[in-house]
């Protein structure tokens, strides 16, 4: 089983998404999938041009020659993608939208009823596999990933994907913090590795795992106290 994985955090290897990350693929790995990760801060890709070239001129192909061009063929093949952001807005980083953007080469241009729904079928090379977000953000909400997972769930409709889960974690840089002061976090880090096992072994992620991995870390007055001072 291929799993590719995207990191789309501006700090690449030393955000919080990278941390969660790291131990949603060891349980990936250890379950015996074979696992890509890609820093979406390393690739070179403009924004989609909206010239409908692919659809037309050149069927499949964007005209635009960068990095996307491979990242297209990777998206193709997967049989899990993982979109790990943080919460920018309250959605994905612009660098990972950019990059959806410039997906469309995978879908054909003309329409269909999918679902009782108007979308655009696949090219027949594409397969229908799963899609899976991974999400960490600086507030203690719960709630606050709903816009996001929203929008994840709307894009498996229309990449004929379907859409198993997420990984969410809110305040998910106090971890490291916690764990050298001896704060009891393990089971919410072997909780992640245990949601990459699920995600291979079952195609599901436990309600029990879910609920561990979102946790509640620290208090929350005394989160919000100390967070606003650190930027003053």
């Amino acid at each position: 089983m291929q799993v590719l994985v995207f990191n789309g955090s501006p700090r690449g290897k030393r955000g919080a998404t990278a941390g969660v990350l790291k131990l949603f693929i060891e349980g990936i790995e250890s379950a015996g999938a074979n696992v890509e990760l890609v820093y979406v801060n390393k690739l070179n890709i403009s924004p989609c041009r909206g010239c409908f070239n692919c659809w037309t001129k050149t069927p499949g192909k964007c005209i635009q020659s960068d990095d996307m061009e491979g990242i297209l063929d990777k998206m193709a093949s997967a049989d899990i993608i993982v979109f790990g952001t943080p919460l920018y807005v309250d959605g994905m980083t612009g660098p990972m939208k950019v990059l959806l953007d410039r997906s469309i080469p995978l879908m054909q241009g003309k329409f269909e009823l999918r679902d009782d729904h108007c979308r655009h079928p696949l090219r027949e090379h594409v397969k229908r596999g799963k899609v899976v977000l991974v999400s960490v953000s600086g507030f203690t909400e719960l709630d606050n990933f709903d816009p996001l997972i929203v929008h994840i769930k709307a894009i498996c409709k229309n990449m004929d994907r379907e859409y198993v889960g997420a990984i969410i974690r809110p305040i998910a840089h106090m971890i490291p913090y916690l764990e050298e002061r001896k704060i009891p976090v393990e089971d919410v880090i072997a909780s992640i590795r245990a949601a990459g096992v699920e995600l291979i072994e079952n195609g599901v992620f436990s309600k029990e795992t879910l609920k561990t991995i979102e946790r509640e870390l620290v208090d929350r007055e005394m989160y919000i106290k100390g967070a606003s001072a650190s930027f003053s």
